[in-house]
């Protein structure tokens, strides 16, 4: 998944220049709280990556942070005098404290991202945390899962997808699920960085494990809309929610908050109209901003939902 995404976004970054845009302004309410220090970690559902519209001020380019991400929506929201976006494209929990080497186009795409909890100090009162799916390699099997004839199953010689569904080399003759033990055998480590997290930041800091949307669909396909047999689909959409579930499970072991985006998102999947769906399909156009997009990850739609919903638990 990992690579795939790499390979999507180097190619879809390296044919135009970067357009530097402003800060988004977060479209909910101010939740109240104050917090001295936000830092916000997380993969690229959290960084909500882009191909134009990136900001470098808080990581390299190469993370391929959006301006309307939604830690930067947050932080205006909460107005937190001291903000750190450690969020960058392809990350796994282990970057919580690896560096990660993000140079994919010289001069464009590039540059080496610090561990992600050098962000994190004990003036730190308000983290957020958005890691598993490249942890799990989900994202490199939904990228296999792009199938231009889903139709034809029996093409000898084929590489995959084109011969077959990709769930098949995910899920064995006895049912065994490879995908869903990944997921399983994750957890502990999203628990360790979680841990590790809190105990970098400030005594009694807020730190929310934040899922990732509802971004495909678990009864149904739409093929060709979205280029993949629907069963591919229904399964990936599956192996999300299984993905939350344990990131639920992992905040509540390690002492954090967690906040859905699942839920709240439902109806806005890959198979929604523009202007509907939260997240982009194969295809990597979006009108949410106008313009390329990455595939599989949240447009600015998305990344809104994403703000509001860290907001609401700020709330409670």
């Amino acid at each position: 998944m990992r690579h795939r995404s790499r390979r999507l976004l180097a190619a879809a970054l390296a044919a135009l220049p970067l357009l530097l845009v402003p800060s988004a302004a977060a479209s909910a309410t101010d939740p109240g709280p104050r917090y001295r220090e936000y830092a916000a970690l997380g993969d690229s559902w959290s960084a909500d990556v882009t191909p134009t519209g990136i900001r470098t001020d808080q990581a390299p380019s190469g993370c391929a942070q959006s301006a309307w991400n939604y830690p930067r929506q947050v932080a205006a929201a909460l107005k937190v005098p001291s903000f750190k976006d450690a969020t960058c494209g392809a990350a796994t929990s282990g970057n919580v404290r690896a560096a990660q080497d993000v140079s994919y186009v010289s001069g464009r795409l590039d540059g080496v991202n610090k561990p992600q909890i050098s962000r994190v100090s004990k003036k730190t009162d308000l983290v957020t945390f958005g890691f598993g799916g490249n942890d799990v390699g989900l994202a490199r099997a939904a990228g296999g899962c792009f199938n231009l004839l889903p139709s034809i199953k029996l093409l000898p010689g084929l590489p995959a997808p084109l011969g077959g569904e990709c769930r098949s080399g995910w899920v064995k003759a006895d049912g065994t699920d490879l995908m869903s033990q990944r997921i399983a055998q994750a957890e502990p480590k999203i628990v360790q960085a979680v841990r590790d997290v809190r105990a970098a930041a400030a005594p009694g800091a807020t730190v929310l494990v934040v899922d990732y949307l509802a971004g495909v669909p678990t009864d149904r396909g739409c093929y060709p809309y979205v280029q993949a047999h629907d069963g591919d689909l229904m399964w990936l959409g599956a192996k999300l929610k299984e993905l939350d579930a344990m990131l639920r499970s992992a905040a509540k072991k390690a002492g954090a908050g967690y906040v859905d985006t699942y839920r709240g998102s439902v109806g806005h999947d890959v198979c929604q109209k523009p202007g509907t769906k939260w997240v982009e399909g194969f295809i990597p156009l979006s009108t949410d901003p106008p313009g390329l997009a990455v595939p599989l990850h949240p447009n600015k739609l998305g990344a809104t939902h994403q703000a509001r919903s860290v907001l609401n638990v700020l709330r409670k």
